[in-house]
């Protein structure tokens, strides 16, 4: 899977850790559907976290469509809810 976190960059995470992506983004939703601010930023820094940990950056001359696009660290709830899809920000 090829996730993009805005403002860093494409990884490639293997499939097989999608399921532990999924854990982590039920928390990033469940936080926003909440309005929760400090729960939101925990939530998804642990996201971002996880996908550098678990993947590898995507060669910057590697032109490659992402499965699912991050906001960034510094992102508000206003904004990861614009990417909000309606299974949460990973696919799947």
């Amino acid at each position: 899977m090829i996730i993009r976190i805005l403002s860093e960059g494409q990884f490639e995470v293997p499939d097989s850790q999608v399921d532990a992506l999924n854990e982590l983004d039920d928390a990033v939703r469940a936080a926003i559907d909440a309005g929760h601010d400090v729960a939101f930023t925990n939530a998804l820094g642990a996201l971002l976290d996880a996908v550098h940990r678990l993947g590898g950056p995507v060669d910057l001359d590697e032109i490659v469509a992402s499965d699912a696009i991050l906001p960034p660290a510094d992102a508000t709830i206003n904004e990861a809810r614009e990417l909000l899809q309606d299974d949460g920000l990973i696919p799947g």
